[in-house]
């Protein structure tokens, strides 16, 4: 299934079988969770945006900076030959592991 955006976020989209209802929980967050749900694909996105508006409000009225998703900082574990190989092409490129790194991310995307 596909994902919704708001604001800023974004959140998956499963069905319960049993239930017979959709649901989902916002992407990228580590502090805070976010999940809405809705019988309908019209239910389903409006409970999103509420759940998205209330947090904000939520951390608005608390004073608490609210948790942007993917902050852009990973880790990335590899073997020790394809990080030498990566480090050595990025320099041959004239380009920093970091940027290279971002290029053939975005090149599969």
């Amino acid at each position: 299934m596909g994902n919704l955006r708001y604001k800023g976020y974004t959140g998956n989209v499963e069905y319960h079988e049993e239930g017979n209802y959709f649901f989902g929980h916002v992407l990228g967050l580590h502090r805070d969770g976010i999940s809405y749900e809705g019988s309908s694909a019209d239910e389903l996105k409006a409970d999103f945006e509420e759940a998205i508006d209330d947090y904000l409000e939520g951390c608005r009225a608390n004073g608490v900076e609210p948790e942007k998703p993917y902050s852009g900082k990973i880790v990335l574990r590899m073997s020790s030959g394809l990080h030498s190989s990566a480090a050595e092409k990025a320099n041959a490129m004239g380009i920093s592991l970091n940027e290279f790194i971002n290029n053939a991310i975005r090149a599969a995307l």
